[in-house]
């Protein structure tokens, strides 16, 4: 179907590809793996017409093409599901279907996503407005886009960050249908369970080159050694310690913001703890926490804090949809340590220079001082954005903090908070992933329908009492 033979890629001195090949066949699914900064996106901004190849040579249906744009990728077949969805908050469902469609007419645009709808299992109302959709509904709405093109190569990047159980599980037997029907798809994941589940055969980059290839069934360890130059550690969860007083109480807090809102919320974070938010994706986690940091105010109850409103760099968040509402597209890495430090009135062109090569060691990011926050991978910019996290802060709220990270560098994010948080702060983090949390948090908040069902130390509690909770279930004293 498509085959990508020695291809290269510099960026002036920098060899972001080297000599990678691949194959991927109709009717299969091939994973790429590869820590942050592999050479996964490159390769597939390659494969979609973002970028050109420096060299080397594409095949699609047995004969050679050049793509220059991501529509002579279109044209051809190939589509790609990005790990932030591309689509038009402001719009409705159906509005975001018709985007880029031959057919503008919206009655019959209308029955072939219902159509479509009907054959996956989803359910997505036309009406809708795309922004108070999940992000597991938004990344269906593209999904039904591709396959309304008749897409022949389908490319998913990460596509199970920050989407629901149900919603993974749901996308995987979409892809079984689609693999069925001769689809050639490509996973881009970081998640080697994912890999194992879905995967006919696998290529590993590191460093911008490949780094070996395996057919199923899959040799973990052999897989984890291609991936990273050392082997990632396991890590133990973190030990109980005795709490301090209270750094953020709410009391009865009820707000209509977000999909359910927030429904007589009454809880306190205390100094010393790590608490993690677990539940349904659009469950009220997302709220809670812009509501912990001050970006939305109560409709009903208080929220108290020994915390001064007035002073930002005790209250930090850093939101899930990096590229939109964490950083500023258009503005470098140093740009960014300006706006986020202490700055005088005058300004020169090496100004924050020694501070950003200072946080690019430290936080091995993989750019330099001058390249944009769209100019990295979704891991580096992760980094980037704890970069800016200011000492002292003493509530640390994270949205999918490990959003799009690779095994070895998640861990790396959790022991680098952990080492700058003061006795006297607190974490509060959400994941889709109830084995981060369990194995981070020292406390677990279940959300379901706005509203907090279960509040326990998560060494007073279970795997399996948690993700009963996730779906509403909770056991009576």
């Amino acid at each position: 179907m498509i085959s990508l033979q020695n291809i290269h890629k510099k960026f002036g001195t920098v060899n972001a590809l080297q000599g990678v090949s691949l194959t991927v066949e109709p009717g299969s699914i091939h994973g790429i793996i590869g820590e942050n900064g592999a050479g996964k996106s490159t390769l597939m901004k390659i494969l979609t017409g973002f970028i050109s190849r420096t060299s080397g040579t594409i095949s699609f249906e047995n004969r050679a093409v050049d793509l220059q744009s991501p529509q002579e990728a279109r044209d051809l077949g190939i589509g790609m599901l990005y790990q932030e969805p591309l689509d038009f908050p402001q719009l409705s469902v159906l509005d975001n279907f018709i985007a880029a469609s031959a057919d503008g007419n919206p009655g019959r645009q209308r029955q072939v996503l219902a159509r479509l709808c009907k054959k996956f299992g989803f359910e997505l109302d036309p009406a809708a407005r795309q922004e108070k959709l999940t992000v597991g509904e938004r990344q269906q709405v593209e999904l039904m886009r591709l396959i309304r093109d008749q897409c022949k190569v389908l490319i998913l990047d990460e596509p199970t960050t920050g989407i629901s159980v149900a919603q993974q599980e749901l996308l995987f037997a979409t892809l079984d249908k689609l693999r069925r029907e001769g689809t050639a798809i490509i996973l881009v994941s970081h998640k080697l369970a994912e890999i194992h589940s879905l995967c006919d055969r696998v290529t590993v980059l590191r460093h911008g080159k490949l780094a070996g290839e395996q057919e199923r069934p899959f040799d973990e360890d052999g897989l984890l050694q291609a991936m990273f130059d050392t082997l990632p550690s396991k890590t133990s969860p973190p030990p109980q310690k005795k709490t301090g007083p209270s750094i953020l109480t709410m009391d009865q807090v009820v707000t209509t913001a977000g999909r359910v809102g927030l429904d007589r919320i009454s809880v306190k974070i205390h100094q010393g703890e790590m608490i993690g938010l677990a539940g349904l994706d659009g469950s009220g986690q997302s709220v809670f926490l812009q509501m912990a940091y001050g970006l939305l105010k109560p409709e009903q109850g208080s929220i108290t804090s020994p915390l001064h409103e007035e002073d930002l760099v005790m209250r930090v968040f850093l939101p899930a949809d990096r590229l939109r509402e964490g950083l500023i597209a258009g503005l470098s890495i140093r740009e960014h340590h300006l706006l986020a430090g202490d700055t005088s009135f005058l300004l020169t062109g090496s100004s924050g220079r020694a501070r950003s090569k200072q946080a690019i060691n430290t936080f091995s990011i993989i750019g330099n001082t001058e390249t944009t926050a769209e100019g990295l991978s979704g891991g580096n910019q992760q980094r980037l954005l704890l970069s800016l996290i200011p000492e002292g802060a003493k509530l640390i709220l994270l949205e999918n903090p490990t959003r799009g990270l690779d095994v070895q560098s998640g861990q790396w994010t959790w022991q680098h908070l952990r080492d700058r948080l003061p006795e006297d702060g607190a974490i509060v983090f959400a994941s889709p992933d109830l084995e981060e949390i369990m194995e981070q948090a020292t406390r677990v908040l279940v959300f379901f329908n706005g509203r907090i069902i279960l509040d326990r130390p998560t060494d007073q509690t279970s795997y399996q009492e948690v993700s009963r909770a996730i779906t509403g279930q909770v056991e009576q004293p």
